[in-house]
């Protein structure tokens, strides 16, 4: 069998384990999940693969909607993100939404490295990736976060110093967008349609520690008192991990 299809026939056979044994400790889990779903959470974060919620959070399925992206943008002109925001707050009712950048960000590192280009332009259109046309698809969807890099004038620091504050003033950022969204609009001064207040957050995740840190930027409806803890995961994890783990060959 080629790798390549021994690496998907892994990830079929590592699904058909962990099925099993979620329905041996917990017979009626996936009953009762496919009835429908309440997440307290909508996670906007990066689409690196080193950065999955569920388990990070070590959180059941059910408890976080999830939207994933390059370098965990909140554009105010994408309708994807936007509808999805839409839903959860309006037909999910989840009550936070979290902003999760991560450090090593390949997206804000490209940003960043165009940012101290002296070759950077900022009366034109910036084209972050070079080996790209200026109007393809990705330097498009980088260009906001490359002006956002190069106005914290950062080029006389070294690109490892210079890397963390942009992934921070990214995630800053990108709450400040959420923010500005119609739906937290209508959800902080109408109220929501399932009647929840609704917080915004803003973390970043390290992958040297395994940790979030909450940059304490958090935000919700005028005069709503905040919430004791911004700590959204769940307190029982998934199942029973000394008999969930996932098979030797999955192992992290």
């Amino acid at each position: 069998m080629p790798e390549r299809d021994a690496t998907i026939q892994r990830l079929l056979t590592a699904n058909a384990q962990w099925a099993q044994d979620v329905t041996r400790l917990e017979p009626n889990f996936f009953e009762q999940s496919a009835k429908g779903q309440s997440p307290h959470t909508l996670w906007i974060g990066c689409a690196d693969s080193r950065v999955p919620d569920s388990v990070i959070t070590a959180a059941r399925p059910g408890e976080i909607f999830v939207h994933r992206n390059i370098a965990n943008q909140l554009h105010l002109d994408d309708h994807n993100v936007l509808s999805v925001l839409r839903y959860a707050v309006d037909y999910l009712g989840v009550e936070h939404v979290v902003i999760v950048g991560h450090t090593e960000c390949g997206g804000a590192a490209a940003c960043l490295g165009a940012a101290q280009s002296p070759d950077l332009n900022l009366d034109e259109p910036i084209t972050t990736i070079s080996s790209l046309p200026v109007d393809s698809a990705l330097n498009r969807w980088l260009e906001p976060l490359t002006r956002i890099a190069a106005g914290l004038q950062l080029s006389s620091i070294p690109h490892a110093e210079a890397l963390p504050i942009v992934v921070e003033e990214n995630v800053k950022a990108q709450v400040e967008n959420l923010a500005n969204t119609i739906t937290i609009g209508d959800a902080w001064k109408k109220g929501t349609r399932k009647g929840q207040e609704v917080w915004i957050h803003g973390w970043v995740y390290d992958l040297n520690t395994g940790l979030l840190r909450d940059l304490n930027i958090s935000r919700g409806p005028p005069g709503a008192a905040a919430p004791e803890s911004t700590a959204l995961v769940s307190e029982s994890g998934l199942f029973d991990k000394e008999h969930c783990a996932p098979p030797q060959h999955m192992t992290l």
